[in-house]
């Protein structure tokens, strides 16, 4: 594990390290209490929202995180478990689904460790490993559902390392500020139902993880085709014809019943808000499809060439509502069928003229895997919520930029 290049980028913003050649928890009293957690309530003692809280802060303790951990945060947790949750839910919650999280928490360095084994193979001559995908360098990372499942465990129990991501201009990935709105939110019934959201997720996870994989990857315009290019005189001279178009009155972009490239009006950091008080397109899309939020571990800000494109990533809730308005509403089942690398049909990308791009044409240095013609563009208002833009001129900026490319 040492030598590989790919693990040395990311090891430092993960909460594991090297002993042995292998990969391992640091501490072995973290061990102890995942092993008691596996166990239930009756042995780990965790058995209510504030006990949970008191356990987070132990697990963190010994993985000697010097980063701060509000007290809101810890609030949140104790808040979200005791008080917006039924006994029934509680109830399986401590009983069923934390044990599996712990589980599958104790199994994650033997995960990760045959991800890089797989990673070598997946794909002939290209590097499919976990590692952080910076700026300027097209990649791309897959990652299977299970080692989704035990890196969003970490992010549940604040495990990852928060030192020099901002630095490194990686985005929040624990999950503490996500809570912690709880309390330092006056009207936070949305953010109660985005954490609905993903405790539904890991309930799921708990009873059934799923086989398929995800894969995420940075696509970066080439240089003839770069932004500083496509001024006013170019689209003034472009001749291209401008594709065909549907326009629909209702419906969301993340419904579709045929495979689509589905346009997140993303962020320059991926996952925008979602892990704090954001709670608009990109957002929505990052709860109901939690597996989304992994990719803010390793995929760093983006620049005004690049897109991140995600490709397989479960749905797992149904919701309504919009910003202040939006509420959990039950469980989804993702009927999409996989692709020859085991994906789910499901194409979701941000940025508009670089996230149009076929990759096989128009990126640099990349490798063509999967890219078929004939996927249609799904999207929608973009800038007409928030930033109060006009839907007609919006809606032709996107066209004129789908059919250049």
């Amino acid at each position: 594990m040492e030598k590989r290049e790919d693990l040395e980028t990311i090891l430092p913003y993960l909460p594991l390290k090297i002993q042995d050649s292998s990969l391992s928890w640091p501490s072995p009293h973290l061990v102890e209490i995942l092993e008691a957690m596996t166990k239930g309530p009756s042995h780990s003692g965790v058995d209510s929202g504030q006990s949970l809280s008191d356990s987070i802060s132990d697990m963190r303790q010994t993985l000697s995180l010097t980063s701060y951990l509000s007290s809101s945060a810890l609030q949140g947790y104790a808040l979200f478990f005791d008080e917006r949750m039924s006994k029934d839910e509680s109830s399986r919650w401590f009983n069923e689904v934390l044990p599996a999280i712990a589980c599958l928490l104790l199994r994650f360095p033997s995960l990760l460790e045959l991800h890089y084994l797989n990673s070598d193979n997946l794909i002939n001559g290209t590097k499919t490993g976990l590692r952080v995908l910076g700026p300027n360098k097209a990649g791309i990372v897959f990652l299977s559902q299970e080692l989704i499942g035990a890196l969003l465990s970490c992010s549940f129990f604040c495990l990852f390392p928060f030192d020099n991501r901002g630095l490194n201009h990686l985005p929040i990935i624990n999950f503490d500020k996500l809570f912690g709105s709880l309390i330092n939110t006056g009207q936070n019934e949305h953010q109660e139902n985005k954490i609905k959201c993903i405790i539904h997720y890991f309930q799921r996870l708990s009873s059934c993880i799923p086989p398929a994989f995800v894969s995420f990857e940075r696509k970066i315009l080439s240089l003839e085709q770069n932004s500083s290019s496509l001024d006013e005189g170019f689209w003034r001279k472009s001749t291209v014809n401008l594709c065909p178009v549907e326009v629909h009155t209702s419906g969301l972009i993340e419904d579709q019943s045929v495979e689509a490239l589905e346009v997140d009006f993303a962020n320059k950091n991926l996952g925008g808000g979602a892990l704090r008080k954001g709670c608009v397109q990109e957002e929505i899309r990052f709860m109901i499809n939690p597996e989304l939020i992994v990719g803010m571990l390793f995929l760093p800000t983006m620049e005004v060439t690049e897109a991140i494109e995600v490709v397989g990533a479960e749905r797992f809730s149904h919701y309504t509502g919009y910003s202040s308005s939006f509420r959990f509403s039950g469980d989804y089942i993702d009927t999409k069928e996989t692709d020859v690398f085991g994906r789910r049909k499901t194409r979701i990308t941000n940025k508009a003229l670089c996230g149009f791009l076929h990759v096989c044409k128009k990126q640099s240095n990349a490798q063509c895997i999967d890219h078929e013609d004939g996927v249609g563009v799904a999207t929608g208002n973009w800038g007409c919520g928030a930033y109060g833009g006009d839907p007609e001129l919006k809606s032709l900026l996107q066209w004129l930029a789908v059919s250049q490319v």
